[in-house]
């Protein structure tokens, strides 16, 4: 005599009800820096447009994100992120919002492309900020309470306004790290370096920020 069983098959993730999913855009790479010539500023932080790489970066977000069901796009005040968005913002026939609390890290004394030079030629303070994981060591640099605290506002802000929407928020790398390491409690720097065009995702239900997924990339061209 056969008896049925009930079946408990193992859980799959959905958002909780009233939780906004947002996918964490790295905008595309942007121009090199070139020693003596300085990125074009806009409050505060160096605003190069992309390169190339980037603009192919951008178009290849643009195709994958397309038959998703994102409600809004959001960017910031920095032409990067802009650019970067517009393709999927074509797709799907949204406008853009800046959010200036996800603006990048202030670099202070470094910001306008020098930081790159200091990184590559491992000045003592960029090892000294590395190692002790703090912006705020570089000269006039934010600190990472005052980035961290503006992030957590600026998602906040984002995810009140789209309860059980999907939203695309094109953003830059130390924004990122910043967002995933409130997200899961971890070290200001380890989830720094995320890949140009990556996607990252975090769900957030009221106060709780869920990590949902990291730097993927297998929706970009190969790097050249």
């Amino acid at each position: 005599m056969s008896v049925n069983r009930k079946e408990f098959r193992q859980h799959r993730f959905q958002p909780p009800r009233g939780a906004c999913d947002l996918l964490l855009i790295r905008h595309g790479e942007s121009a090199a820096f070139v020693e003596g010539s300085d990125f074009p500023m806009k409050d505060g932080h160096g605003d190069p447009a992309l390169h190339p790489n980037g603009e192919a970066q951008a178009i290849a977000v643009g195709a994958y994100l397309k038959s998703w069901p994102i409600s809004a796009i959001y960017v910031t005040p920095l032409q990067r992120t802009h650019q970067t968005a517009a393709p999927l913002a074509q797709h799907l026939g949204l406008t853009p919002v800046e959010i200036a609390d996800l603006r990048e890290v202030c670099l202070g004394d470094w910001d306008g492309g020098l930081y790159r030079k200091k990184v590559a030629e491992q000045h003592p303070l960029f090892l000294k900020s590395k190692a002790s994981q703090e912006w705020g060591i570089i000269p006039n640099a934010e600190t990472n309470l005052e980035v961290k605290t503006r992030v957590r506002r600026g998602l906040m802000q984002i995810a009140k306004a789209h309860p059980d929407q999907t939203v695309a928020v094109f953003v830059h790398g130390g924004v990122i790290g910043a967002a995933l390491s409130l997200a899961t409690g971890a070290d200001a720097f380890s989830f720094l370096g995320s890949n140009n065009g990556a996607i990252s995702r975090v769900v957030i239900d009221g106060e709780r920020m869920i990590v949902r997924g990291f730097n993927d990339t297998h929706h970009l061209p190969e790097p050249s």
